[in-house]
């Protein structure tokens, strides 16, 4: 497992995995733009060739690229749709530039007022297709959602018709988050309950599509369909279900990332990371 963060790349992506390297991460995570922007970020030759520079002389194994939030697929406001589109496909082409394992996406939300979703679901696939048709060489990973509003990805069965309506192509993935998945109403507070989860996806999506992970422990109870996180152990999921999710067999070898919050305040910081390693220890020894 590629544990790591969320980082800022700011300075350039070389930067990001000098902070990465800093947090004793294995993996990071950074925004190819400003997350409250729309316009996209371009990285010159000399910014690609310094991260990978950076890359190969550090302990940091992955990169993986989170689209911004604002992107919504789905909307039917033709704007919003074309931005979110640019957005993404900047996104895949950053990824590709970097060798990124994947850019995730929060692929957006149904109308508000009780809009169909299966339209928003069938509206936000045939984005996605169009931004791998206008990308090449990078995947496209889909989260879980916590289930708040009207967002898309809230359960498996959404996750695998997207991908369904998407065409099927294999550059797109899933990302499966701890927080989102007990705020929708799986519970992944024990290794035994997470292995029934994952079964449960398998049967679904399929564990291949699996590609990454966001291990965030959550503020809010299982099924209150509320995206809020927490320190990892001070949450609803607590230190015991984050050991079995840090330790759980089948994630090896994928990124895995905290978001955060830290347990000093919003950034993760390299005390952060030694107690998400302490509790993959834990969780390890826990399944001997």
């Amino acid at each position: 497992m590629l544990i790591g963060a969320h980082v800022s790349p700011a300075g350039g992506p070389a930067k990001a995995v000098e902070r990465g390297a800093e947090r004793a991460c294995r993996a990071v995570q950074i925004f190819n733009q400003n997350p409250r922007a729309w316009k996209p970020r371009e990285y010159s030759e000399q910014e690609v060739a310094d991260f990978r520079t950076a890359l190969a002389a550090s302990e940091v194994d992955a990169l993986v690229i989170h689209a911004v939030y604002l992107i919504n697929l789905a909307s039917e406001d033709a704007e919003i749709l074309e931005k979110s589109r640019t957005s993404l496909i900047a996104s895949l082409r950053a990824g590709a530039r970097l060798g990124s394992s994947g850019v995730i996406l929060h692929a957006g939300s149904a109308l508000k007022n009780g809009g169909s979703v299966d339209a928003a679901l069938e509206r936000a696939a045939a984005a996605i297709a169009e931004a791998l048709a206008e990308s090449d060489g990078c995947g496209l990973q889909l989260e879980n959602t916590a289930g708040a509003g009207g967002t898309l990805g809230r359960s498996f069965e959404e996750l695998a018709r997207m991908l369904e309506l998407a065409g099927g192509d294999r550059r797109l993935g899933v990302c499966l988050d701890s927080a989102h998945l007990l705020a929708s109403g799986y519970d992944v507070r024990s290794a035994e309950s997470l292995a029934t989860v994952l079964d449960e996806f398998d049967a679904i999506v399929g564990i291949d599509r699996l590609k990454s992970l966001h291990v965030n422990d959550s503020q809010a109870p299982l099924g209150a369909n509320r995206d809020r996180h927490a320190p990892l152990g001070e949450g609803e999921i607590g230190r015991a279900g984050c050991a079995a999710f840090l330790s759980e067999p089948r994630f090896d070898g994928l990124p895995c990332i905290f978001e955060g919050p830290g347990m000093a305040g919003s950034q993760v910081q390299k005390a952060d990371i030694e107690l998400a390693l302490e509790l993959r220890a834990e969780g390890l020894a826990a399944r001997d």
